[in-house]
């Protein structure tokens, strides 16, 4: 069985699925997908990203604002906590740096990535770390705010080795995307290869990032098997062993039975 660690429900494409959420979920559970993490990026869409996920128990969710939001509500570090104190929100996030998207001066920027900080373990929910362009400030930051506390994700993963060997070391996870079927992402699959067995996990990123064979087109969590083969076959293991291993990995993270 597999878990999709970082996935976007509320925008995915139904047509395929007869514009029906529970079609779709149909389509998750055959393809042995057993939990799903839903991730937040702007409070504006939480309430619906909620609601549609509300029946499922394989769903989790998490709660916070993309780095990249700049036209929505800014939360304070108290109304994080409060939305993060549901039971079914289980991270803080996504949150991060992302210098590609935004430009100029980006004090707001690391202003909201170190009040998901400070929510994060006020709850002791890990995070969920986006980066771009950014890596080290943001290595740097979680390192200044003690958030190896309560530790989280790398999610899509795009940095080298010697960035991920100091994010294990701040008692972070490594998730690989769709990225990691591309021919040109040498970097990540060199990674893919060495981070330690107990510390990786795999995701979609649906509905973007595609994974190969899949690429170019609208994403969806079935396809984190895909991710799911490229990690074993770069790390000499069967599919199934990466399914137990990732799925293992993510529950000790999040502390679920």
């Amino acid at each position: 069985m597999f878990v999709d660690s970082h996935c976007h429900l509320d925008r995915l494409d139904l047509k395929p699925y007869e514009n029906d959420f529970t079609v779709l979920m149909q389509h998750i559970r055959e393809r042995k997908i057993e939990h799903l993490l839903c991730i937040s990026i702007d409070l504006e869409h939480y309430g619906a990203m909620r609601e549609l996920v509300a029946g499922y128990d394989e769903i989790s969710v998490t709660v916070g604002v993309h780095p990249n939001e700049n036209e929505g509500h800014e939360p304070t570090v108290d109304e994080l906590i409060e939305l993060g104190k549901d039971e079914k929100v289980i991270g803080i996030g996504e949150t991060g740096l992302d210098y590609f998207r935004s430009e100029g001066d980006l004090t707001w920027q690391k202003d909201r990535f170190r009040n998901h900080i400070h929510a994060a373990k006020a709850l002791n929910k890990p995070l969920i770390i986006h980066t771009r362009e950014a890596g080290q400030d943001a290595l740097d930051m979680l390192e200044a705010e003690n958030a190896s506390d309560v530790g989280g994700i790398i999610h899509c993963f795009t940095e080298d080795w010697e960035f991920a060997k100091r994010a294990l070391d701040l008692n972070f996870y490594i998730s690989f995307s769709g990225i990691v079927t591309f021919n040109s992402a040498k970097q990540i699959q060199d990674v893919a290869k060495k981070v330690p067995a107990d510390r990786f996990l795999i995701e979609t990123d649906s509905p973007y990032l595609a994974p190969v064979p899949h690429r170019g087109r609208p994403n969806y969590p079935q396809y984190v098997t895909h991710v799911a083969q490229t990690v074993a076959d770069l790390r000499g293991i069967s599919l199934d062993s990466v399914a137990e291993l990732s799925t293992k990995n993510f529950y000790t993270l999040f502390k679920k039975s």
